[in-house]
């Protein structure tokens, strides 16, 4: 459902919900605080209780809160908090997440994605095959810099962990493809690409197209290690 179709009381939970995760993974609210009650929450803004309790809801969900019954809500500890999460991931972009952060979804995709590579060279069927060759086309047609280009960029990602047909691997395709949109919105934030990324792209696509597991697996090695090259120039002063 998009959010121009959902209904409207979706829409202001899932803003509520937004805007207090915002609030929390970038230190508005630190673990430990509490935050406002539903009554003087929703008088504040002017929002249904029962709206304020689904926002609720949906951060206890993600790790972010824990709610107890005359204990109020409280920030959990960030130990608790599901960073796997493709919202938490979103809403930690929204502000200026470390670096420690940053290198730790690189260090993630380094161990998953390559060996993800190799399966997928081994168990991809010709529909992908074909899916993955017409990201590639749309990411060279519309370039990273658009969010076409990087749609497109972040589909051929999560193709490649659903051809692996590993089902518990596949559960982490959207946090992989979430980790691969944000780091590329944050390495242009200051500044354009400062390459063309399409080369190791198309290694990749053609390794997993002649069925090379090895072959597969460096070439996402080095994609992922020249992903990170970037986003460290990104990071400089």
């Amino acid at each position: 459902m998009t959010p121009d179709k959902a209904p409207r009381g979706l829409r202001i939970h899932a803003t509520i919900a937004h805007d207090l995760g915002v609030a929390i993974v970038t230190g508005v609210h630190q673990p430990g605080d509490t935050l406002p009650g539903e009554i003087e929450f929703a008088e504040t803004l002017s929002v249904s209780r029962s709206a304020y309790r689904e926002a609720v809801r949906m951060l206890m969900a993600k790790g972010l809160v824990e709610s107890r019954p005359k204990a109020g809500t409280r920030v959990s500890p960030r130990s608790r908090w599901n960073l796997l999460d493709p919202d938490v991931l979103a809403w930690m972009f929204e502000g200026e997440p470390s670096e420690a952060f940053i290198r730790s979804l690189f260090e993630l995709r380094m161990i998953v994605e390559p060996a993800a590579a190799a399966l997928a060279a081994e168990r991809r069927s010709g529909r992908e095959l074909g899916l993955m060759g017409h990201a590639l086309e749309e990411m060279a047609r519309h370039g990273l810099a658009t969010p076409e280009g990087r749609a497109a960029d972040q589909a051929f990602h999560h193709l490649i962990l659903e051809a692996t047909r590993n089902e518990p691997l596949t559960t982490l395709s959207s946090t992989i493809a979430a980790a691969v949109g944000w780091t590329t919105i944050f390495k242009q934030r200051k500044r354009k690409l400062p390459r063309d990324p399409m080369p190791e792209h198309r290694l990749l696509y053609d390794a997993i197209a002649a069925a090379d597991p090895e072959a597969a697996r460096a070439a996402m090695a080095e994609l992922v290690r020249r992903a990170l090259k970037d986003t460290e120039l990104s990071m400089e002063p």
